[in-house]
């Protein structure tokens, strides 16, 4: 039974409903206090910051700032490693020379903008003139971004700032780190072997340090058939940052020829259907 509308012209709706957007409340979910009552009146409670609905406004945020920051980025490559990095540590200095030598190559330099080699990478790239940017993370020990990012977010979610260290790189350099930097490595190469990235680049920077893992993999997970021996050929491990920075070049050409073949095979194709299209059309007159 429908109860009585309190405008005639309006049809009555069902006892106990409210239609909040989308969404419709019914019986006890009925609540008593519409949107735009609650957007205005300044008296009510302040939980609602901590809803998942404003949370997912909240991450909706982030993506479109990040999006919009790093748009018109160009060709990047992010570089990871441990904020605990001291600068009279020899990785410090790698990781400068290596931003100061990608910038030279024609490529912005992404790190998550922190201390360690995160700054040195970034002070190697802002130093040669470069676009030197740090994706910050919310955490409580640690304090803003470094002072050589030129270009700098702060994010509140680890995953909305992950999809900016792939989205806009083409590829990855991977100093020695801790849980964070095998985080982003082992995300990056998930990534790659599933074909969610395609041609993307990742230097395992340290042999002594990468050693380990790397014999891990082959001898643990590759033996035991948890991954393919093609896997193993995601990425390379290195001293040197010419050879880092050449691997990633030519990852990068082989890319964009592949993108090209692509491109012209996918326009051969439209040119045959024109072709069979205009035959079949004169067949038929």
């Amino acid at each position: 039974m429908s109860e009585p509308s309190i405008h005639p012209d309006r049809p009555a709706g069902l006892v106990g409903q409210q239609q909040r957007g989308p969404i419709v409340m019914r019986r006890k979910q009925v609540q008593h206090s519409t949107s735009e009552q609650r957007l205005l009146d300044s008296r009510g409670p302040s939980d609602w910051v901590h809803t998942d609905p404003w949370r997912v406004l909240r991450i909706q945020s982030e993506f479109i700032e990040g999006f919009g920051m790093l748009a018109e980025l160009g060709a990047a490559i992010s570089v990871f490693g441990s904020a605990r990095t001291k600068p009279d540590d020899p990785m410090y200095a790698a990781a400068e020379e290596t931003g100061r030598k990608l910038v030279a190559a024609g490529y912005a330099v992404i790190t998550g903008g922190g201390p360690g080699v995160m700054e040195a990478a970034n002070k190697g790239a802002s130093e040669a003139g470069g676009v030197s940017v740090g994706l910050g993370i919310e955490l409580p020990f640690e304090n803003g971004l470094n002072e050589w990012v030129d270009i700098g977010m702060n994010f509140r979610y680890f995953f909305t700032r992950k999809t900016m260290f792939v989205k806009y790189a083409q590829g990855f350099v991977v100093m020695p780190g801790g849980f964070g930097t095998l985080d982003e490595l082992f995300e990056a190469l998930t990534l790659a072997q599933t074909r969610k990235v395609t041609s993307f680049p990742v230097v395992l920077f340290g042999t002594a340090y990468w050693g380990g893992l790397v014999d891990w993999l082959r001898n643990t997970m590759l033996a035991d058939g948890k991954i393919s021996a093609a896997d193993l050929d995601m990425f390379v491990v290195t001293d040197d940052v010419d050879e880092a920075i050449s691997y990633i070049m030519k990852a990068g050409e082989l890319a964009d020829a592949a993108a090209e073949e692509a491109a012209e095979a996918a326009a051969r194709e439209v040119d045959s259907s024109s072709e069979k299209a205009r035959r079949l059309g004169s067949d038929g007159s």
